[in-house]
C-alpha cells in the first residue's frame, strides 16, 4: 500500500507537487498523466524517497519513507525516465549488480536476470553494452532491471516513450503482473493508450493531482 498524505516538493521557489494526497493499493496499476513539467516525475521520486518532501509524508505498507536508501530496501523500486543505466556495462551487467548488492545468491541472481531480460525480448543482447542498444532497447534493459528486483512498489516514469506498439503491450503486461503478484504500480505517461490500460487515472497539472478514474 502506498499512501501519499498531503506532500509538497518544491526546487527552490518552484513548487513541483502541491499537497497532494493519494492512495494506491497492492495489486493496482495507477497512470499519472500531464503535460511535461507538471510534476510527474516529482511525484514518483518523492515516493521513491529520491528527493527531499517539504510537508507531509509518503508511506509505504506503513514504514515512512525517509529517503532512497531506506525506500529501496523496503521494496520501493524506480524505473527512471531516461533509463538510469551504467552505459559503460553490459545490459546483464546492469540488472545483476543491483540484486548481488541486495545480498542476492549468484546463482539465483542469474535465474532471475535472464528471465527479466526473456521477458523484454532482450534474451539476445545481455552482453551488449548499453551504449551499443538504441533508446528503445535501454528503455526496456531499465524495465527489465526493475521488475528483477520484484518490489512491493513499482514506479515507472515514461518507462514506455520510446517503444513501439508491440513493446509497449509487453512492458505493460510485465507492469501488471507485478501488480498481480501484489505490487502497487505507478505509471507516468504521455501516453493515453498507457492510461487508458491502466485501473486508476490522475492528471498532474502545475504540481495539483485530480482523479479521472480511479476504483
Amino acid at each position: 500500500m502506498i499512501q501519499v498524505k498531503n506532500i509538497t516538493v518544491a526546487y527552490g521557489d518552484l513548487i513541483a507537487v502541491d499537497e497532494v494526497s493519494f492512495d494506491v493499493p497492492p495489486g493496482f496499476v495507477l497512470a499519472v498523466s500531464g503535460p511535461s513539467g507538471a510534476g510527474k516525475s516529482s511525484l514518483l521520486w518523492a515516493i521513491a524517497g529520491a528527493v527531499e518532501v517539504l510537508t507531509g509524508k509518503v508511506e509505504v505498507d506503513g514504514l515512512v519513507i525517509g529517503g532512497r536508501p531506506a525506500a529501496a530496501a523496503h521494496g520501493v523500486v524506480l524505473i527512471p525516465q531516461g533509463n538510469g543505466l551504467a552505459r559503460v556495462l553490459t545490459a546483464r551487467e546492469n540488472l545483476t549488480i543491483p540484486l548481488l548488492a541486495n545480498g542476492k545468491d549468484p546463482d539465483e541472481a542469474h535465474v532471475v536476470v535472464e528471465s527479466a531480460l526473456k521477458a523484454v525480448g532482450l534474451e539476445e543482447s545481455g552482453d551488449h553494452l548499453v551504449e551499443e542498444l538504441s533508446g528503445g532497447e535501454q528503455q526496456r534493459v531499465a524495465v527489465a532491471r526493475g521488475i528483477a528486483q520484484h518490489g512491493r512498489v513499482i514506479l515507472a516514469d515514461e518507462s514506455t516513450s520510446e517503444l513501439d506498439s508491440t513493446n509497449r503491450e509487453r512492458v505493460l503486461d510485465l507492469l501488471r503482473s507485478q501488480a498481480n503478484q501484489g505490487a502497487a504500480v505507478v505509471i507516468a505517461t504521455h501516453d493515453p493508450t498507457v492510461a487508458a490500460a491502466a485501473d486508476g487515472h490522475a492528471l498532474m497539472d502545475e504540481g495539483h493531482l485530480t482523479w479521472l478514474r480511479r476504483l
